[in-house]
């Protein structure tokens, strides 16, 4: 339980991260830190103590195995976030490149 508590802490401070910082690679950080959180606990929850893997298991009978699904979710998702996290730095450069700044603030203040 408390491993679920800590991965809900993780994403919190993710969070914080995003909606308190002023500089845009700190926000995106702080994003991909959410999305590892959020990773972590999909692969949790898809975990059970003692299972064993279901493609190796020839007579499953009474035998507890781990539920494949979420750890085939979360490879799909770390793709997708590798992809998003490239167009966001991309981004980033090019909005260094325009305003010499990755303050927001400053960016706002531009309008340029």
């Amino acid at each position: 339980m408390a491993i679920y508590f800590l991965c809900f802490l993780l994403f919190l401070i993710g969070l914080f991260g995003i909606i308190t910082k002023k500089n845009l690679i700190k926000m995106v950080v702080s994003l991909v830190v959410c999305e590892y959180a959020l990773n972590l606990f999909i692969v949790l929850v898809g975990y059970k103590r003692g299972g064993e893997d279901p493609l190796i298991l020839q007579n499953m009978g009474e035998r507890l195995s781990v539920d494949p699904l979420p750890q085939t979710m979360v490879l799909t998702t770390i793709v997708i976030g590798l992809a998003l996290l490239i167009l966001l730095v991309a981004l980033c450069i090019r909005i260094y490149e325009k305003y010499g700044t990755l303050d927001i603030t400053e960016i706002k203040k531009l309008k340029g």
